[in-house]
């Protein structure tokens, strides 16, 4: 029965169906690795058949149980279109021959593989299994090839029945792959046992996949090791909104809410920390880093906080600064910081934070100091680098990331050669990151922690800055004055009305400034997204700016029809359309020109989560980006860590500074609206800012002085030494 008779049988929207195929060909693989057209032959009779869907996980020459529906396409006729599919091992003659040569089974071409099923027909696949010695009887097969045929096909086995099992329990390709890759031949026994394993061991593996797997494998909402996995997720997902720790109390009512019994949290905290996997500290449970990470950057800052000795040469140092023009509070910091081993300085806009840093990095150079200029981010490290005129690395960077060894190679025993030691934004340095960095910072330097408390916390756990400023063991000098220059900024004024809980106050009609600030009215998304476009398109005709290069679209959430991914699909489209004569590549595929963003770290590379870059160009699946001046080159495996970047979320935008930036807020984002949001996405702009969307979602942000405080005990304990 040919394809196109097998689909008038069927019903248009039956999923239903089974298919049994050999794939033959891979015509098709998109760039985000999932989606593929196959080009396969059944195993029942031989006939050609196009498959397509999510099915690029397959070889060629594997065998699969695809399900879905038959259809009809206008330009591409009868085809299948699968919604699942789990790999087995092929039966007839005709899929045996295919596996066997297909290169799937190392020393077995074409040639071998149908003298082997010639010799032993559909039975071949148990004579290789189980009887290997047999197959010396097919000419040009010797003891060891039959040792290696055998062993392969074994291999090859069970990755089927793996990946039918996982299949079966209705996990994608990837994950999939995941976990065989992990557990190997055992994957099905050892979820069996314990799935939640799965939630600990591998990244991207959640507690709700687990408890999938657990549900399917039959074990019941109060199974202790069901008690144990939910804790450990709670806990992480505790991590992931920023918090250090979770109180007990919380932990319970929150572990209730996914069905586990508060007689089962006691036992499964008790069996948790046992194996090392928790620590409870005064009715707070912690994950073990966390913990070493909060008591050792509160011992490493008391010893930093200690009074020092003032330097030789301090007068002269001071004397410098008569001619630098620094306001009390200015010279104040510098006088400060060659006197303590601790400070922080923080500040608004057009408070002269960068005036101060210049003064207080000559300041310790004239004392003799080495200075060491840092930041979170590499978009803040080029920024501070362009500011003070002296070379700023990334804390990565800095510390010298070991991909051998997994941690940095610098800390106690190898520390850094510094005499004073300077970390601008560092509102964004989360618990863990600080932890490395105090480790290694010799006892004798000087910390300098400059930063803006008003902005977004840190995307990781733990309010650094926030944390040491109130722990009141910390010199803290606060620039609160707006110098003459900066007043006349609408931008500037906007973020200190957004400070005080007002909406900011745009630039008035007609009128031009050195830091513009416009409103662009609208309520229904679709009319938002227009605007956005609209908006762009005048910034480079009044600005001469370019809206790919010049400009940063920033948006509170992800998803929605105004969230990232659904802007970036429009923007792309709008900013960097098909060229003429391209390739044609479906909406959201990577192409040459786009603008993307690293997701996160890559110490391998040396690029970090937030860098901006440039699609160079795409060749044979590999992905080739320009970031900070680098090539660096992706595979289709390893492009998750890419993302389109016309859009940005808020808080990825942190650190970084852009001629213009357009902010889209909506009443939809009201579960983010802070007043801190939309303070740290006006301070991205330096030139233009325009607000685009709703006047109450607006007004709702800069009212809403804070959404949470992060559960972190760094200031109480630094209070307490």
């Amino acid at each position: 029965m040919s394809d196109r008779t097998q689909t008038a049988l069927l019903p248009d929207r039956n999923d239903d169906a089974v298919l049994v195929a050999v794939v033959e060909e891979e015509r098709f693989r998109s760039q985000d690795g999932t989606f593929a057209v196959l080009r396969a032959r059944r195993e029942s009779n031989d006939d050609p058949v196009s498959i397509v869907g999510a099915v690029a996980g397959l070889a060629i020459g594997e065998t699969a149980r695809f399900r879905g529906r038959f259809e009809e396409h206008p330009v591409h006729g009868a085809r299948f279109r699968a919604v699942g599919y789990a790999p087995v091992m092929p039966t007839s003659r005709q899929g045996l021959a295919r596996f066997l040569g297909s290169g799937l089974v190392p020393g077995v071409g074409p040639a071998i593989a149908e003298r082997l099923v010639a010799r032993f027909g559909e039975r071949t696949l148990d004579v290789i299994t189980g009887q290997s010695a047999r197959l010396t009887e097919v000419g040009g097969v010797g003891k060891k090839k039959a040792a290696a045929i055998a062993e392969a096909v074994k291999a090859r086995r069970a990755d089927a029945e793996g990946m039918a099992f996982l299949h079966g329990l209705g996990l994608g390709p990837s994950l999939a792959r995941k976990l065989l890759t992990k557990y190997g031949p055992r994957t099905a026994q050892l979820l069996r046992e314990d799935p939640y394993r799965a939630a600990e061991e591998i990244a991207g593996v959640g507690f709700s996949t687990s408890d999938r797997i657990g549900r399917e494998v039959g074990i019941p909402d109060d199974d202790p090791r069901r008690a144990a996995g939910a804790v450990l997720h709670l806990v992480a997902k505790a991590a992931d909104q920023g918090h250090v720790f979770l109180p007990l109390a919380l932990l319970a009512e929150q572990a209730l809410q996914l069905q586990v019994p508060h007689a089962r949290i006691d036992d499964a905290l008790a069996e948790l920390e046992s194996r090392g996997m928790l620590v409870l500290d005064a009715g707070d449970v912690y994950a073990p880093p966390m913990h070493d990470a909060e008591q050792g950057c509160a011992s490493r800052f008391a010893a930093l906080g200690r009074d020092r000795k003032p330097p030789r040469k301090l007068a002269e140092a001071l004397a410098g600064l008569a001619h630098e023009g620094l306001a009390e509070p200015q010279r104040q910091a510098v006088v400060q910081s060659l006197s303590s081993g601790l400070m922080v300085l923080t500040g608004g806009p057009g408070t002269g934070k960068t005036t101060t840093v210049r003064a207080l990095v000559r300041a310790h150079e004239t004392v003799g100091h080495k200075v060491v200029l840092c930041a979170p981010t590499g978009r803040a490290a080029k920024r501070m680098s362009e500011a003070a005129g002296r070379e700023a690395r990334t804390i990565h960077r800095l510390l010298e990331w070991n991909p051998q060894e997994g941690g940095f190679r610098l800390d106690e025993d190898e520390p850094l050669d510094a005499d004073l030691v300077l970390v601008d934004e560092a509102s964004m340095l989360d618990l863990q990151l600080a932890h490395s960095l105090l480790a290694a910072i010799p006892k004798t330097s000087t910390l300098v922690l400059v930063g803006d408390i008003d902005q977004l916390p840190p995307v990781g756990a733990g309010q650094v800055l926030r944390e040491l400023i109130a722990s009141g063991r910390c010199p803290v000098v606060r620039l609160d004055h707006v110098f003459r220059q900066a007043q006349s900024s609408a931008i500037v004024r906007g973020a200190h009305e957004i400070h005080s809980g007002r909406a900011p106050t745009p630039t008035p009609t007609g009128e031009r400034g050195t830091g513009d600030l416009f409103i662009v009215r609208a309520t229904e998304p679709d009319a938002i997204v227009q605007r956005v476009a609209d908006t762009l398109s005048r910034i480079e005709k009044a600005y001469g700016l370019d809206p790919r290069r010049d400009v940063q679209v920033l948006t509170p959430m992800r998803k929605g029809p105004l969230g990232t991914e659904a802007l970036n699909l429009f923007l792309q489209g709008v900013l960097n359309p098909p060229r003429p004569g391209a390739r044609p590549t479906p909406p959201g595929v990577m192409r040459e020109g786009d603008k993307v963003m690293q997701l996160r770290n890559d110490y391998e590379r040396e690029v970090w989560n937030g860098d901006l870059g440039w699609v160079k160009r795409v060749e044979d699946g590999v992905t080739y980006v320009e970031i900070d001046g680098r090539a660096v080159s992706y595979t289709e495996d390893e492009r998750d860590a890419l993302t389109l970047a016309y859009a940005s979320t808020i808080h990825k935008s942190q650190g970084s500074e852009l001629p213009a930036v357009v902010i889209v807020l909506h009443p939809s984002h009201h579960v983010l609206l802070s007043r801190p949001l939309l303070y740290t996405a006006l301070t991205r702009a330096r030139t233009l800012a325009v607000l685009v969307g709703c006047p109450r979602a607006i007004a709702r942000a800069a009212r809403t002085a804070e959404l949470s405080r992060a559960h972190c005990r760094l200031g109480a304990r630094l209070a307490a030494l």
